[in-house]
């Protein structure tokens, strides 16, 4: 590949990884304000709110083994004293937030 090829490549894919890394971390920010004053800022749910809710920690298997899809519906339509997110978040935002819960799975 040449060099012009190859800037030609380079520039066709920066905006790609940039969104890519935008999106990550729009997902946690996204948590912070939204998620993390009930399930915690690791997800394990040990805040007063969430003790008293009884949340499951997002790490867990039990979490993480449920679908992109579950867990999209779950924070766009809440449950029990799950809030509903639908309206008050974009479909991307969710999204987002939906793979920052993918990366508090627990090792």
């Amino acid at each position: 590949m040449n060099r012009k090829s190859f800037a030609i490549v380079l520039a066709a894919l920066l905006p790609i990884a940039a969104s890519t890394a935008f999106a990550a971390s729009d997902g946690a920010a996204v948590y912070k304000t939204k998620c993390a004053s009930c399930h915690g800022a690791d997800g394990s749910g040990q805040t007063a709110m969430g003790k008293s809710l009884k949340l499951r920690d997002l790490g867990s298997a039990d979490v993480q083994k449920q679908t992109d899809k579950e867990l999209y519906s779950l924070t766009a339509d809440g449950k029990g004293k799950m809030p509903a997110y639908k309206g008050k978040l974009t479909e991307a935002d969710i999204n987002a937030l939906v793979a920052h819960m993918r990366t508090m799975a627990k090792k």
